[in-house]
Order: structure tokens, then C-alpha cells, then sequence
């Protein structure tokens, strides 16, 4: 297969990325819209820009001990740069959060005073970007969101920074990504996202992106009375074909589920013979530390972190060791 080829500078900031074989724990708190809505939901009063800002300067200091490193926006999270511990990277995100439902297409947009020089003059190690994308959306737009890809990474390339693509799917005629319909066409959207993606005139190092199946709906997997959507066998073939579309460093992304489904999923892709390597992880290493501290304050939610978010991630790290592999195989050295 194919193998990415990097220049040096690239090298040295991915080796500050990941771990000493070659993986990538990372911790994701880049979320701006999102998590202030749920901040702003608990019984405390806390203006919704500083509560955020606390939380990410909280997660940092706290969590960046156990993660190989951490991504942060460039809008409420550069207090929280400061406070990482010494041996952890860090990852940039340069999108606006969100989109503009009013447009068609999901378009994505870049922070206007934000690029990647300013993000590697920051003391960045990679610059990350997120997209929604459809495969079987109209060529038009996603002829857009191509070329916008293409702009961030000939911007990296320049800089000489790793360049991070979050690709988020979704189906433009299905308002949901979570139900039993979808599941079917996941595998479809992701797989085909992830080929694309990895041509080399997108210059993408590495791509973050969600598991190629809704966990929820396979067998031995699936709640009491869900119709299972794949068979455990089904769902195996789904993640090695994912493995197989890309010659790229890939990492999964959480998506919200909970820490254990999360380390679940890892296992049976690795079973089935996913190359992955690592993760870039939020909400199921530190989702409940939000309620805590939106009801009671940063010293519960420091408390809680320092617990209870130092297990999640250190089980995620054990599961990691055991099921992914160094990006270091993928690379033209």
C-alpha cells in the first residue's frame, strides 16, 4: 500500500502528538457552542464565555497528565494551552463551530483572524479542521467543501504543520444520524468520506473520524428490544474496509458515547483488523464533569476530573496499548 510521506519539521511535531510507540491519546475540548449551552443548563449562575473558558483551563490542567495530547479552539481555549502538562501536544481547531443552518449544504467556515501560521506561532503541534460531508450530496456543494479542504492543507503544507480533517457524515435527506435508517447507510458515508479524503492533492497527515458502524445497532451490542442493524461479523467487515480505504494515520473520535461503549468499540475493531492509530477523545473521557461543575463549582468538578476523568482515560490508554497500532508503520520514513 501506499505510504505517507512527511517532511522532518511535520515528524517531529506528530512524535509530540502521540506516545513513544506511535499512538495518539489524545484529549478533545475544542467544543464551544455545544458545551456552553450545556454549562449555562446547571443550577449556577456563570456567564457563559467565562464558565467556559474555566472548564477547558480545568480539563487541561487536570486530564493533560494521562493524554499524549489535547485540542483546543482558538476562541476560549488559549488560557487552557498554558496549563497542559509539559510532555503533551497540542492540536489547534481553525473552524467556526457549527454552520449556518440557513445555507444549504452544511458549508464550513474558518475563524476570520485565526490561520496556520498564527495557530503554529500559538505553539501548536497540528491544526485541525472539521467538516460535515455527505458523499452523495449534489456535486456542487461538495465541489465547495473539497476545495476548502484543499485550502487548509496547502496552508499547512506552507507552515509545515500536521494537518488534522475531522470528517463528520451525515445524509442530506435523513434528518438524523442516530436511528436505525441511518445506521444502514453509515458505513457507506464514512468509508467513501475517508477514500476520498486521503487523495494526496487534500494534503491531509492525519484523519479523525467516527467509526464506521452505530454501535447501538449491532448484535450483542444493541438494548434490549433495538433491531440489530449488522451482525457482529457484519459490523467487523465494515471497520476493516474502512482500515483498508485509507493509507493515511487515522484516529477515532468518541462521538458522545459513553467511556465504556467507547473502549468496547475499540476492541472489536481490532478484532476485525482495524490499522487505526489512537484516538482524539471529549465527551466520553469528560462529559459528566460538566454537570458537576455547572451545579457546584470548579473544586467538585476538579475532584470529579481528578477521579473519575483520570480513570476514564487511563482505561481508554490500557485499551489503546492493546488495540491500535503506531502511525509510524503508515509513513515513508
Amino acid at each position: 500500500m501506499e505510504k505517507l510521506k512527511i517532511s522532518h519539521e511535520k515528524l517531529s511535531h506528530l512524535r509530540k502528538l502521540s506516545d513513544e510507540n506511535g499512538m495518539i491519546g489524545a484529549l478533545a475540548i475544542d467544543q464551544r457552542g455545544s458545551l456552553k449551552k450545556m454549562l449555562a443548563s446547571g443550577a449556577r449562575t456563570v456567564s457563559g464565555d467565562e464558565a467556559l473558558i474555566e472548564f477547558k483551563q480545568l480539563i487541561s490542567s487536570q486530564l493533560t497528565p494521562y493524554a499524549t495530547s489535547i485540542l483546543l479552539d482558538p476562541e476560549y481555549g488559549v488560557p487552557a494551552t498554558k496549563l497542559r502538562a509539559s510532555e503533551c501536544g497540542l492540536i489547534v481547531a481553525y473552524e467556526k463551530t457549527g454552520y449556518d443552518a440557513t445555507t444549504e449544504g452544511r458549508l464550513p467556515d474558518l475563524l476570520p483572524n485565526w490561520s496556520a501560521k498564527r495557530i503554529k506561532e500559538l505553539g501548536a503541534d497540528a491544526v485541525k479542521v472539521l467538516i460535515y460531508y455527505d458523499v452523495d450530496d449534489k456535486p456542487e456543494i461538495n465541489d465547495i467543501k473539497q476545495a476548502w479542504v484543499e485550502r487548509v492543507g496547502s496552508e499547512c503544507l506552507a507552515e509545515n504543520i500536521p494537518y488534522f480533517l475531522e470528517i463528520l457524515t451525515y445524509d442530506t435527506k435523513r434528518a438524523s444520524v442516530v436511528d436505525a435508517d441511518y445506521a444502514k447507510v453509515k458505513p457507506h458515508k464514512v468509508n467513501e468520506a475517508m477514500k476520498l479524503f486521503s487523495e494526496p492533492r487534500y494534503n491531509v497527515d492525519v484523519l479523525k473520524v467516527e467509526v464506521p458502524v452505530n454501535m447501538n445497532f449491532v448484535e450483542g451490542f444493541a438494548k434490549d428490544g433495538v433491531e440489530p442493524v449488522y451482525s457482529l461479523a457484519e459490523a467487523k467487515a465494515f471497520f476493516k474496509e474502512q482500515s483498508d480505504a485509507t493509507h493515511l494515520p487515522f484516529i477515532f473520535l468518541s462521538a458522545g458515547v459513553s467511556a465504556e461503549l467507547f473502549q468496547e468499540t475499540l476492541k472489536v475493531a481490532h478484532e476485525a483488523g482495524s490499522q487505526f492509530n489512537g484516538v482524539l477523545c471529549g465527551r466520553a473521557t469528560w462529559k459528566e464533569a460538566v454537570t458537576v461543575f455547572a451545579d457546584q463549582g470548579a473544586d467538585a468538578a476538579r475532584a470529579w476530573l481528578d477521579e473519575t476523568g483520570r480513570q476514564n482515560i487511563n482505561d481508554l490508554n490500557r485499551v489503546l496499548r492493546e488495540t491500535a497500532v503506531s502511525w509510524m508503520e503508515k509513513l515513508e520514513i
